[in-house]
């Protein structure tokens, strides 16, 4: 073992929790929290329930929000009437008199599905291109879309940007992802979720971010919860996604790194209180217990949801929701097992992030030690905290996350885990439906437009191909047609999404419904595709890729905001100079359908239709769109921003260096000249030279003789992200 490798026993061998916890409370002291926050609250004084119901349970025909959720979107809607206002102006661009749409706005949602860090980013990116803060996305008339919407879905990925923009107080995007130079540092990609310090896991820094996700899950589970591969997870992600993290402090217990940040709490968030965010929805699915799936799952397990005030289901089989404060507590028929023992702090935000993108059981090989779809050094690294875990904790199930039932009792007639005092829940997309859609299709929310958000990568490309709203509307047209609505017309299969070219394209889907009021909502579909001018996609990365260079990231951005921008002129490398208006033309049109009586379409949003709604009669094609290009070319392959950021943070060792080495050149020439002037003169300074070779042995044999020792302080090769394969 060499120096390097000794100088953290307490991380590379282990510790007793005593003194880990110990440790991580000294921060406490000094900082703000402790990353031993992590862990939930037990025997807490329960309410009572006779008076204050922990469970609220309902049917799929008489379904009811919880108040408080009416209670924030009817603020949300006066907060978007002026938003419409603000987005449509007098609302000559789309040819309406939108004064006449007062108090029949449309009620928008939006969907951001999984596929981690590709997908956090694309969600971010596109939002980007829709916020009314973003002068040219509101010069293109996009932005202003974000601002009109009620809800906010997220998946995996997903999850991630929509609680990174939530737990951050609703900033812009490109100041939570790049930073601003002040209160936001941005989420610091550059650095891996598993490998921050590269790919030597047994690196000081490695053993310090080891050292300190360990701490956090060893505190939960001192607690009498159970623990998984999930939470270590979950705090990788929070020191990204959730704030007190920065550059200077992330191997370090300076801050808590979020772990004392609840989804409880977001009440309390100054954006959520002035209703200038939309009401947030993580979705997460569920393993049947005991049934030890490691495959993808059927369309018949619960689908779950986690909002600032519940968690549960409006699947028929269950129709039920638990107080997301105390949803750590085991409930048996709505009553607290342990009497009035509650317990509060398990909705933790990184683990609730880190449930909806909880897919190892996909991905864990337990036979031969192996994670599959990461890079070597990512599993490495996922699987070196997963045995320190190990060591130290009792876990219950490793490769999901592990939820204490609030539902023991509930339903035993259709609900399957009815009979289980522990949940196993997983990522969103476990049974294909990638796209976050359930909530938003509830009926009791009647939505009027869903926003689809698409960064999927579905083909061997990395780019959608309509997998998850096929699985959605097959889903919705058979175990959720008393709950949910309808899904609107799309192409029926994976193949047809790739022919009809609305898998490369913006889409609107379900533009003309045949019912009053529409059995559908109208669905703005936005996928992640290839740039219409023919460049280079930097955008279809690969799902496992945990680190992106800060170049190509930037490219990244760039790439999406274009996407979300401009829109598609048909048979033709250019953008559209109107998609702005026909995307106002898509979000308003439902308002028409609500007033009496109703007005046709305008002439300009007719004509936006024709080009952008898809027709199950007359579907489109992809030859309408030349010249795109599928394969991922990496901007920047060699790493170069790391690169940099090793030369910057080391400059002055290197011109020292540099120096020295130029002064040792300068007196090796000299005294070979002076040698050789020497040798020319006196033949008897051959002997000389022999001695010279003499004294180079030794060198030559310390350098053998410490080959090891080397090799252990070579700067890691750098690992760029990766691309499917």
């Amino acid at each position: 073992m060499t120096h390097r490798q000794r100088r953290r026993p307490s991380l590379a061998t282990g510790l007793p929790l005593f003194f880990l916890t110990y440790f991580a409370r000294m921060s406490h002291q000094q900082s703000q929290g402790a990353v031993t926050d992590y862990a939930p609250q037990v025997g807490v004084q329960c309410p009572d329930v006779s008076i204050n119901p922990l469970i609220r349970v309902f049917t799929p025909q008489n379904q009811s929000l919880h108040p408080r959720e009416q209670e924030y979107i009817k603020g949300r809607q006066a907060v978007i009437e002026d938003a419409w206002a603000d987005w449509l102006g007098d609302g000559s661009g789309v040819s309406y008199n939108v004064s006449a749409f007062a108090g029949h706005f449309p009620k928008v949602g939006m969907a951001i599905p999984g596929g981690g860090l590709r997908s956090a980013q694309y969600g971010a990116a596109c939002l980007n291109g829709l916020d009314s803060r973003n002068e040219r996305a509101k010069q293109a008339g996009t932005g202003g879309l974000l601002q009109v919407s009620s809800y906010l879905t997220g998946l995996s990925g997903g999850s991630w940007v929509t609680s990174s923009l939530v737990f951050n107080n609703w900033p812009t995007v490109e100041d939570l992802v790049f930073g601003n130079g002040k209160d936001l540092t941005g989420w610091l990609l550059d650095l891996s979720l598993a490998t921050p310090d590269g790919v030597n896991i047994l690196s000081d820094k490695n053993q310090e971010y080891y050292g300190s996700l360990l701490w956090s899950v060893m505190a939960k589970a001192q607690t009498g919860i159970d623990t998984s591969m999930t939470d270590p997870w979950s705090r990788m992600i929070s020191f990204h996604f959730l704030n007190q993290t920065t550059r200077n402090n992330f191997f370090t217990n300076d801050s808590a790194h979020g772990a004392g940040q609840l989804f409880s709490k977001i009440p309390d968030i100054p954006a959520y209180q002035q209703h200038q965010m939309p009401f947030p929805i993580l979705v997460a699915d569920s393993r049947p217990v005991g049934s030890n799936l490691t495959t993808i799952l059927g369309l018949d397990p619960i689908v779950y949801e986690i909002t600032p005030l519940e968690f549960g289901s409006y699947d028929p089989n269950l129709s039920a929701m638990v107080n997301i404060t105390y949803a750590g507590t085991h409930l048996t028929n709505g009553i607290p097992v342990n009497g009035s023992s509650c317990v509060t702090g398990f909705d933790q935000a990184g683990f609730m992030m880190g449930t909806s993108a909880s897919l190892f059981n996909q991905l864990f090989d337990f036979a031969r030690n192996t994670i599959a779809g990461f890079s070597d050094s990512d599993s490495a690294g996922l699987l070196y905290v997963l045995s320190r875990q190990l060591q130290e904790v009792r876990t219950r199930a490793d490769d999901v996350a592990n939820w204490p039932s609030p539902f023991n009792g509930l339903n035993p007639r259709t609900f399957e885990d009815s009979d289980a005092t522990w949940l196993e829940l997983l990522d969103g997309s476990s049974n294909q439906e990638n796209i976050p859609y359930s909530p938003l299709f509830v009926r009791s929310r009647e939505l009027d437009v869903i926003v689809t958000i698409e960064g999927s990568a579905d083909d061997a490309t990395a780019w959608p191909n309509g997998t998850g709203p096929i699985f959605s509307a097959r889903r919705q047209s058979t175990i959720l047609r008393a709950s949910h609505q309808q899904f609107p017309p799309i192409p029926p299969t994976p193949d047809a999404f790739i022919e009809t070219g609305v898998r490369a394209r913006p889409t609107f889907f379900g533009c003309d419904p045949t019912q009053t009021p529409p059995e559908w909502p109208l669905m703005i579909y936005l996928p992640n595709a290839p740039p219409i001018n023919g460049d280079d996609p930097a955008t279809n990365t690969a799902t496992f890729a945990l680190s992106y260079t800060q170049k190509h990231q930037k490219l990244f951005f760039d790439q999406v905001f274009n996407l979300t921008t401009q829109g598609f002129t048909p048979n033709s490398q250019l953008p559209d100079p109107n998609f702005g208006v026909c995307l106002q033309c898509a979000a308003i049109d439902r308002a028409r359908l609500k007033i009496t009586p109703v007005p046709s379409r305008s002439a300009i949003c007719t004509q936006c239709f024709q080009q952008y709604c898809f027709d199950p009669q007359n579907p489109p094609s992809k030859s309408a769109l030349p010249g795109r290009k599928l394969a991922f070319v990496d901007p920047d392959p060699q790493g170069l921003t790391k690169v940099n950021g090793f030369l910057s943070s080391n400059m002055y060792k290197l011109i020292g260096g540099l120096a020295g080495l130029v002064g040792f050149l300068f007196v090796l020439i000299l005294g070979l000249l002076w040698w050789r002037k020497r040798r020319e003169r006196k033949t008897e300074y051959h002997q000389v030279s022999g001695l010279h070779d003499e004294d180079d042995a030794p060198w030559k044999r310390y350098s053998d003789s410490n080959t090891k020792t080397h090799e252990a302080y070579e700067m890691p090769e750098h690992r760029g992200s990766l691309v499917s394969r």
